[in-house]
């Protein structure tokens, strides 16, 4: 039903990455190629965190659910885009676009949420090394995760209400590669003013700002207490043990706050290339960060891999004699 220029929509129309035709095969052989990498890398973790009884620790268990929300975020970010290049299907239904906005939003606040736990995780370790056993008690850690899964879901319930409500759209082309909440907030006719003052206190404030608050100041410190320690080596481990969790949790936020926060977040095409870099990019990037930069992790890795060629050894030797 139209009335003016104004519509009310059944169903959108993704526009993808890039309509240049020389350019659809490349950018859907790469997507693919990132996303099998993204998948296979955050499934080798989370696998090696679960069989490896060395891992068995806070820190791996939060990254275990790291990795989950990783794949779940890439898999919802670029189904439907991987899809376009294969069927030239560029249409997506109402209540499809509108549960992509719903799980998208759920993991990005659940991924800062698990990252802050991190934090505090390492906080502990470090500042408080004799009762780190105690305080970070296996009870506790299901109780952050739980948590941490919970209050992300609960906190972007709000905003698909606030979507639902929009009754009508200019247009129902939506000029990305999946439904999200700033290109269809920009696609209808009216925002209310409830809308723009629940973005700017519950988005900015406490779905971004408050995650990173409470992070800065776990790392105030953990620097502090770094500082205090006398020798040099000690120094280097201590920041060795919580290196690769600053490392995603800078890489995170500067995308997020570029994305969003920037004075650069209207132009389309930049926000297109931004959300690629962060719902694609930084999934793929973090099993690199926690395997190349952790020992555990890559000492467990080639544990796992001695074990499974010597299994494959044994089972070629019985192939052979049978």
């Amino acid at each position: 039903m139209e009335q003016g220029n104004w519509t009310m929509v059944t169903y959108f129309i993704i526009k993808g990455i890039s309509e240049v035709p020389e350019l659809q095969l490349p950018i859907f052989l790469l997507l693919l190629l990132i996303y099998l990498f993204t998948l296979g890398g955050n499934m080798t973790i989370l696998m090696v965190v679960c069989l490896d009884h060395v891992l068995h620790t806070p820190m791996y268990f939060f990254l275990g659910n790291l990795s989950i929300v990783d794949m779940s975020s890439t898999t919802a970010a670029l189904h439907k885009g991987l899809l376009i290049f294969i069927t030239g299907d560029r249409v997506i239904s109402y209540v499809n676009c509108i549960s992509q906005v719903y799980f998208l939003g759920w993991l990005t606040s659940d991924e800062l949420l698990i990252l802050t736990a991190m934090s505090y995780d390492r906080y502990v370790a470090i500042c408080n090394p004799l009762r780190y056993s105690v305080i970070m008690n296996w009870r506790l850690c299901c109780w952050l995760a739980v948590a941490c899964w919970v209050v992300s879901f609960v906190e972007i319930t709000p905003y698909v209400i606030l979507v639902r409500s929009f009754s009508c759209y200019k247009s129902n082309v939506v000029n990305h590669f999946f439904c999200d909440l700033v290109p269809l907030k920009k696609l209808a006719c009216k925002v209310n003013t409830s809308f723009e003052m629940f973005t700017i206190i519950e988005g900015v404030f406490i779905l971004t700002i408050l995650p990173l608050f409470l992070t800065i100041i776990s790392y105030i410190f953990i620097i502090n207490s770094i500082l205090k320690i006398r020798t040099s080596s000690g120094r280097r481990k201590a920041f060795y043990t919580c290196s690769s969790h600053l490392t995603v949790v800078i890489l995170l936020y500067i995308t997020l706050i570029s994305q969003y926060l920037s004075p650069t977040s209207n132009d389309v095409e930049h926000k297109k290339l931004l959300s690629l870099f962060n719902m694609v990019a930084v999934p793929m990037l973090n099993p690199l960060i926690y395997s190349l930069k952790n020992r555990d992790v890559k000492l467990a890795l080639q544990r796992h891999l001695h074990q499974f060629s010597m299994k494959c050894n044994v089972f070629a030797a019985r192939l052979l004699r049978d």
